[in-house]
């Protein structure tokens, strides 16, 4: 889990403008909120890591994927029906993996 949202958080780095076309319009500094979404995910990563600091990361990341679901995943989908986007099904498709994300992480809360 580690790996997976520390690779996460650096493709913030490497290939930003691929999640400011994930950014809802209505957000502001949409830049900064990709650098420091990107930190986020690095740093929770790292602290997954020691079992000291592992549980209350996996709430923050808990936390982080409900914001993200209400903020940016739900609001594309509904833009995306709108607009009749070709990335409708995969929008639609990636909202209920967040939920397999969420149980993911609470196994983590256990340490």
């Amino acid at each position: 889990m580690a790996a997976i949202y520390a690779a996460a958080g650096v493709y913030h780095f490497v290939k930003p403008g691929f999640y400011l076309k994930l950014m809802p319009t209505w957000l502001p500094w949409p830049g900064a909120l990709v650098f420091w979404s990107g930190v986020a995910e690095i740093l929770l990563a790292l602290l997954l890591i020691p079992d000291s600091t592992r549980a209350t990361s996996a709430w923050l990341i808990i936390a982080m994927l409900v914001v993200f679901f209400f903020t940016i995943h739900i609001p594309q989908t509904i833009d995306f029906y709108q607009r009749q986007s070709r990335y409708l099904m995969i929008s639609v498709i990636r909202l209920p993996i967040q939920f397999v994300l969420v149980w993911w992480a609470w196994l983590y809360t256990k340490a």
